[in-house]
């Protein structure tokens, strides 16, 4: 049995511009780690079979690798991709692959996006990707918003 979380987050910017931030090494860099901790390397071959790769450092120190292959690449609305950790991660999935949906749909402030990870081995594999998750997410968001904007977040 597989389990699997999906956030929500509104984003203030067009969805382009979202999506390029998944899916370029420069921007990837700004923001793809649950905490403050940075990202370190990169790598994007965006294409359906192309290869990624993202390591980053966590505040604790440690540091994850994931990586995997676009299985979808629908510019700008919609990134598939498998993922599968390479270096530390979540103990349950290694070894093992995931899969991770991106949805962009433009709303009058800018993004509304659909983060989909699917196909998790446990309730605890969730739980931990999930608190990762909506950690890159905020970093995310907050790379978009503009001061003094109630409808930045």
């Amino acid at each position: 049995m597989t389990t699997s979380l999906t956030l929500v987050r509104r984003i203030a910017a067009r969805p382009g511009i979202v999506f390029d931030a998944f899916v370029t090494p420069e921007a990837i860099l700004q923001w793809w780690s649950p905490d403050e901790g940075p990202v370190l390397e990169t790598a994007v071959d965006l294409r359906v079979g192309g290869q990624f790769r993202v390591r980053f450092r966590t505040m604790d120190g440690k540091e994850h690798e994931g990586n995997g292959r676009y299985l979808e690449v629908e510019r700008p609305r919609r990134i598939v991709m498998a993922w599968h950790w390479s270096h530390n991660g979540e103990m349950d999935e290694r070894a093992e692959e995931s899969r991770v949906e991106i949805d962009l749909r433009e709303i009058d402030s800018g993004t509304e996006l659909t983060f989909t990870h699917a196909q998790l081995k446990t309730e605890a594999s969730r739980a931990s990707h999930e608190a990762g998750w909506t950690g890159a997410l905020s970093r995310l968001s907050a790379l978009f918003e503009r001061p003094g904007d109630p409808h930045a977040s």
